[in-house]
């Protein structure tokens, strides 16, 4: 999914802020388009948290009758530098890259697509997708592993279940599940389904820090409450993590990693280390549309004509981590 803030809001670390032991971190909602298009509800960048881990970016979406919000219907556009994680909860998107990778977005099915040096892709919801409804997540790549060749991997993890709850498991390892797909940092991604007033206690590594996204119901994260488009961090230090659901069923993600530990900028569908660098990105990208080679980010077989990157913003970026 593409980012169309141009300028967003400064993301620099406020050291006083959130001082409790579980913060909520409230969504802002961000148009995708013209006033029929699905707008998204963002919780990650913060002004004053940019990563959970290596997780850098957090849209939640839906649910949306298509008939109404248009669906999902991004042309090709680049990435460097990060992963995108597709998670659905309903509908079905189409998407296609430049590397050649062709795959439906399902739920309960993950996509990981890995941009490294540089990828394009759309992203389209199906003609039989009545109602839209997921999660568009980033990962930051590392220093080391930034630059590597794009890939694809694709995962349907079985369902793991006890009293009262259902999970799966589609990146890093929990209750006793383990998912295939590697990462270039240690990483954690699980959805959750949780009956009316399950509590469920999760042994996890003590060196991640965790966020629990609630997508639907209220949920209890370590006696903190949060509710739908929510967005608990839960610092590391942890070997447990306790989740109340409230009155109603709940459905939340669990999204975890170790502290990422390294400076980034990130502008629009850009991750990289400075401003020249993303400045370069922007450019080679407008070249790529101007010329009709592929470059760095080569050439999506797609009808829609590319989107153009928009105009940087009058200050240097800075970074952020």
């Amino acid at each position: 999914m593409t980012n169309p803030e141009r300028d967003p809001d400064e993301l620099v670390l406020d050291p006083c802020a959130a001082t409790s032991e579980v913060e909520i971190l409230r969504a802002r909602d961000v148009p995708l388009g013209g006033p029929r298009a699905m707008s998204v509800r963002r919780t990650l960048p913060q002004r004053h948290r940019s990563l959970i881990g290596a997780w850098c970016f957090v849209d939640h979406y839906g649910p949306d009758r298509v008939a109404d919000s248009g669906g999902m219907v991004v042309a090709s556009h680049p990435h460097t530098g990060l992963q995108t994680v597709s998670w659905l909860f309903t509908g079905e998107v189409e998407h296609t890259d430049s590397a050649g990778n062709h795959a439906m977005v399902r739920p309960g099915e993950v996509n990981l697509m890995t941009a490294g040096h540089g990828i394009s892709h759309s992203e389209v919801s199906t003609d039989g997708t009545e109602v839209l409804h997921g999660v568009q997540l980033w990962v930051a790549l590392p220093d080391a592993s930034r630059d590597v060749d794009p890939g694809f991997a694709h995962h349907a993890p079985e369902p793991v279940s006890g009293d009262g709850w259902v999970a799966r498991v589609f990146l890093g390892s929990l209750l006793g599940d383990t998912s295939p797909v590697e990462t270039h940092t240690p990483l954690l991604g699980v959805e959750l389904l949780l009956d009316a007033g399950t509590v469920l206690d999760l042994d996890v590594d003590a060196a991640f820090e965790h966020g629990v996204l609630v997508d639907t119901g209220v949920v209890e994260v370590c006696g903190q409450e949060a509710t739908s488009g929510d967005l608990a961090y839960v610092a590391p230090g942890r070997t447990g993590l306790r989740l109340s659901a409230g009155a109603a069923a709940a459905r939340v993600l669990v999204l975890g990693g170790t502290p990422f530990g390294e400076s980034i900028v990130m502008w629009w569908n850009f991750v990289g280390r400075t401003h020249d660098e993303i400045v370069g990105f922007r450019e080679e990208w407008q070249q790529r549309i101007a010329s009709g080679t592929d470059g760095r980010f080569g050439i999506v077989d797609h009808p829609l004509p590319p989107i153009p990157a928009p105009p940087m913003p009058h200050v240097r970026l800075k970074q952020r981590r």
